[in-house]
């Protein structure tokens, strides 16, 4: 695994090596994992974070106004936690020190990004179909912050719920 940071300038891309089973990999341009997220099952919301920078899990709990915490792997108190604003098409990811970071998604829910007071520090285009993917770029504000390995993986973490999320509310419609 290596390092978030040190990825800078490479090509990046989330996948999802079996689109029967929830794990997704962090790759570099040459297929080489670089940090990954695995949910416990297929049906629930805790997930494992790992890259060189360390592990965490996330989970979302709630239903109308649903948030996630975010932990280091065996851990019993939260290091951040993200509230949701359906409204606003994102939410607000914020740490007990006070420092905060707004996720964005735009209308199609095609690009996710975390930003530091407007400034983007991650950026996730996703695509859709058969298995779940993402472009993911580090911008150069990203690389100044501490929190760069927990925004990139928990943006992504984010993207799996949004498209499970879609996919739910699909099926109950196809269902009435």
């Amino acid at each position: 695994m290596y390092r978030i940071a040190d990825l800078a300038g490479h090509a990046l891309t989330w996948v999802q090596p079996d689109f029967l089973k929830m794990e997704y990999e962090l790759r570099l341009e040459d297929g080489q994992p670089a940090a990954s997220l695995v949910f416990r099952s297929s049906f629930g919301t805790f997930a494992t974070a790992e890259s060189g920078d360390g592990c965490w899990t996330f989970k979302r709990v709630g239903f109308w106004q649903n948030k996630a915490s975010i932990r280091a792997c065996s851990a019993e108190v939260d290091l951040a936690e993200f509230h949701n604003n359906t409204w606003s098409s994102g939410g607000t990811l914020i740490y007990p020190n006070g420092r905060h970071f707004k996720a964005t998604t735009n209308f199609w829910m095609t690009q996710l990004q975390f930003r530091l007071d407007e400034e983007p520090l991650v950026n996730l285009k996703i695509k859709s179909g058969f298995k779940l993917s993402a472009e993911v770029s580090l911008l150069p504000a990203g690389l100044q912050q501490p929190e760069l390995p927990v925004l990139t993986l928990f943006a992504w973490y984010l993207a799996v719920m949004l498209s499970s999320d879609a996919a739910a509310t699909m099926a109950a419609t196809a269902a009435v």
